[in-house]
């Protein structure tokens, strides 16, 4: 029988320090601030107002005031940073997209809106992608049924210069077009605005985990029983997102995302691993949605899961995550 002086078993008993909440505090890893958290927000083109989103339960589309109002709540939570995400009049959606363009589009006129109330102290990310403006809901232009990459890619150049010249402070390419870091950094320089950042969504997957946003900006039912197979990244693979990392880097891109978030931590922890540059996770829309309808029947404690699961961002490497619970969280880390 096995036997063993009081005291002496186990030697190691790493219980020891998880006794007490101060000793707790003392050992922790990994911390989550408010500085690591980016708020998306929906824009409709109403003055005043909002709308819910009902596969996003406590998120809604805002008019430009109540997008102005966000801004001022994200500064006065201390979130450094909004991501602004068109839900564009049905009416203005085209084949060719050329609403992405126009300088007085939804997003210009609300993120001179946004600048206008909060100038620098807090900084504004436009989405570069054609989904919200193109009536079949593809990220570029359709030609043959195929999505076409160059032609795409000179649009998109021109629609984060629009977006440059309303204020954004950084483009963030979310499209997958080979060759977009490189000729968006070389149209913003030309413009004049050196000082603009790139956010390349660099790793984005083919993700079943989209379907709430879709909703959110209007572009589900364009996009029909359509895929973006054709340029999203496939969801088997890991190696490709090193590769597409590098590449975005090697063009000019200021920082990467992982685009879904939590399903791929192992793609956050790798490219910060291998890259070490500023790396960044979208905590996407399904994600927000399960976590929400799980807290909403009584099975998970909402602000402990969305705690854990930022948190979980940072401990697999992400400099900042970009989710809808930024308010809530930035509130609860107050506490």
């Amino acid at each position: 029988m096995f036997s063993f002086v009081r005291g002496s078993y186990p030697q190691t008993r790493l219980r020891r320090s998880r006794r007490h909440p101060w000793s707790r505090r003392l050992v922790r890893e990994t911390r989550l601030t408010v500085d690591d958290l980016i708020w998306p927000i929906f824009v409709r083109d109403f003055a005043e107002g909002r709308e819910p989103v009902p596969s996003m339960p406590g998120v809604h589309r805002l008019g430009r005031a109540d997008a102005v109002r966000a801004a001022a709540e994200a500064v006065e939570l201390g979130i450094p940073a909004i991501a602004v995400f068109p839900a564009t009049d049905p009416r203005l959606k085209s084949e060719d997209a050329r609403e992405a363009v126009n300088p007085e589009n939804l997003v210009c006129r609300t993120v001179r809106a946004i600048k206008a109330e909060v100038g620098d102290s807090l900084g504004v990310i436009c989405d570069v992608a054609l989904d919200p403006y193109s009536s079949h809901g593809q990220d570029g232009l359709v030609e043959g049924g195929y999505v076409t990459n160059d032609r795409t890619v000179e649009l998109l150049c021109r629609q984060a210069v629009v977006q440059a010249e309303a204020g954004c402070d950084v483009a963030a390419p979310s499209d997958m077009m080979d060759g977009r870091v490189g000729a968006i950094r070389r149209a913003l320089d030309e413009a004049g605005y050196l000082d603009v950042q790139i956010m390349s969504y660099a790793a984005k997957y083919a993700s079943a985990f989209y379907g709430p946003f879709r909703d959110a900006v209007g572009s589900a039912a364009n996009l029909g029983g359509g895929d973006k197979k054709t340029y999203q990244q496939d969801p088997s693979n890991g190696d490709e997102a090193l590769h597409e990392v590098a590449l975005d880097l090697g063009e000019g891109a200021d920082s990467v995302m992982i685009k879904p978030g939590m399903p791929y931590l192992d793609l956050v922890h790798r490219v910060k691993a291998t890259f070490g540059v500023p790396t960044y996770a979208y905590q996407v829309s399904g994600e927000y949605a399960m976590i929400t309808a799980a807290a909403e029947q009584g099975w998970l404690d909402r602000d402990s899961a969305l705690l854990e699961s930022l948190l979980a961002f940072k401990r697999a490497g992400a400099d900042g995550v970009l989710s809808y619970f930024a308010p809530e969280a930035a509130r609860l880390l107050r506490r």
